[in-house]
Order: structure tokens, then sequence, then C-alpha cells
């Protein structure tokens, strides 16, 4: 057997843990983009976004409660 690194994406985070992430977050009714753009950015909880889409929150919304202080709220 012998070790791969996997490729990583823009953020730094393994491409297998953002395509991961990505389908979660489209399973969930997340828009492609959005979904692409959450999944490439470590900085956002998938378990929190998941949580509040589970509990009736708009997925847009649950993207602009848990964003980062220094992410600009009207990208989303």
């Amino acid at each position: 057997m012998s070790f791969r690194p996997t490729a990583a994406g823009r953020s730094g985070t393994p491409a297998a843990v953002e395509r991961w992430r990505r389908a979660q977050l489209l399973e969930a009714g997340f828009d492609a983009q959005l979904a692409r753009r959450l999944a490439e950015d470590g900085r956002w909880d998938l378990h929190r976004l998941l949580e509040l889409v589970d509990r009736g929150c708009p997925p847009a919304l649950a993207a602009r409660i848990l964003a980062p202080l220094e992410v600009d709220p009207q990208r989303w």
C-alpha cells in the first residue's frame, strides 16, 4: 500500500472532503453555487448549517446566520 496525497482545493481542504461537504449541502437543499462556496471554505460549520436547514431555515439564510464575521453578508 502506498501513500498518495489528496489534491487540495482552493482553500487547502482536501478535494475529497470538499466533494463530500458539497454533496451534503446539495442533499440538504442548498443551490449548487452556494454549496460549492461553502464546501470550499472550512470556516462554515457544516453540521450547524445542516441543523438549521433541518429545523426549517432556508439554506441561504442559514449561510448568512453562520457566516464568519469577516465575510460580506451581501455575498450570500
